[in-house]
C-alpha cells in the first residue's frame, strides 16, 4: 500500500492511474510523469528506460500493476518504475478512500436530514435521501477532484461536515433559520454528482465541463422542488449559490454557509506544523 512505503523499498503493486504525462529530460530524452494511487494514498512515479515500450501498455485511469523502487526525490517519496503492466482491476476501486467511516457518515447524512421539520424543505431533502443513484455517487465521488477532500467518499465527508458546523451556528445563533440553513448545507454540493465521473481520474463529465457544480446544484434543487414555496426556494437556491462567494451572500443563512464551507475546507488541508 502507498501509505506504507519507504525509501529504498522494492515494490510489487496494483495501482491505477491518476496522471500520465509525456516528458523530456534536459538532456532530450523522453520520460514518462505518473501519479499513482490506491485507496490509501498517492505517489509520484518516473518510467526512465523503456519509455516507448511501456507508453503503449496503459493510459491515464487504467489500473497497472507496477514493479520498481521506492526513492526520495526533493524530500518527496517517488516511485522509479522499472516494469508495468496492465491488469484486470477496475481503477475506480483503486482511489484513496474517506477518512472516515463510510458507513457512519452515510447515517449522519440521513440523521442531518430529519433534523429538518419545514414540510416543503424537508420534503425536497427527503427526495436527495431517498434517490439511491445520488447517495451511492454521495459516497464515491471527491468534494474537490484535487483540491480539499480530493479521495472517494469525501463528497459525503465534506456535506456531513458542512452540515453539522451550520445546524451548531443555529444552535448557538438562534436567530438563524435552522432548517434553510441545514437544507442548504445539505445540498450546497449536491451539483457534484453531475459534474464528476467516476475515479480514478474523477474527470469533469461534458455538462459540469461547461457548467460546473453550482449551476449543475441548483438544476438539481429546481427539479426535485415541487410543491416548496418560492419563497422560501428562492432563499435555498441563493445560498447555495453563493456558498463559494462572500460578498454575494445577501442573506445571514448563505454568508453562514460560505463560512462553514471554507472553514472545513481549511480544516481539513491546512497543516498543523507552524513550520510548514
Amino acid at each position: 500500500m502507498i501509505a506504507e512505503l519507504a525509501e529504498d523499498r522494492v515494490v510489487d503493486g496494483l495501482f491505477a492511474v491518476a496522471r500520465k504525462q509525456r516528458l523530456r529530460t534536459r538532456g532530450g530524452n523522453p520520460y514518462l510523469a505518473l501519479e499513482l494511487v490506491d485507496s490509501s494514498g498517492r505517489i509520484d512515479a518516473r518510467v526512465w528506460n523503456d519509455v516507448d515500450l511501456l507508453d503503449k501498455r496503459f493510459r491515464e485511469g487504467d489500473a497497472v500493476r507496477v514493479l520498481g523502487r521506492v526513492e526520495r526525490f526533493r524530500d518527496r517519496l517517488q516511485l522509479e518504475v522499472r516494469s508495468l503492466e496492465p491488469a484486470e482491476a477496475d481503477p475506480a476501486s483503486l482511489v484513496p478512500e474517506a477518512r472516515r467511516d463510510v458507513e457512519e457518515l452515510d447515517g449522519f447524512f440521513e440523521f442531518l436530514a430529519a433534523e429538518i421539520s419545514h414540510p416543503g424543505l424537508r420534503a425536497l431533502v427527503d427526495r436527495f435521501v431517498g434517490d439511491a443513484v445520488f447517495r451511492e455517487r454521495l459516497r464515491t465521488l471527491p468534494a474537490t477532484p484535487d483540491s480539499h477532500h480530493s479521495y472517494s467518499g469525501g463528497l459525503l465527508e465534506h456535506t456531513v461536515a458542512v452540515a453539522t458546523l451550520s445546524r451548531e451556528s443555529a444552535q448557538l445563533h438562534q436567530r438563524l433559520r435552522s432548517d434553510l440553513l441545514l437544507a442548504a448545507a445539505l445540498l450546497h454540493d449536491a451539483g457534484r454528482v453531475r459534474e464528476l465521473d467516476r475515479g480514478p481520474l474523477f474527470l469533469p463529465t461534458p455538462e459540469g465541463k461547461l457548467l460546473g457544480h453550482v449551476h449543475l446544484g441548483l438544476r438539481l434543487i429546481e427539479e426535485r422542488a415541487e410543491g416548496l414555496d418560492r419563497a422560501v426556494l428562492a432563499e435555498l437556491l441563493h445560498a447555495v449559490g453563493s456558498h463559494h462567494d462572500a460578498r454575494a451572500a445577501k442573506t445571514a443563512e448563505a454568508a453562514v454557509l460560505y463560512h462553514a464551507n471554507q472553514l472545513d475546507a481549511v480544516a481539513a488541508t491546512r497543516s498543523v506544523d507552524p513550520e510548514a
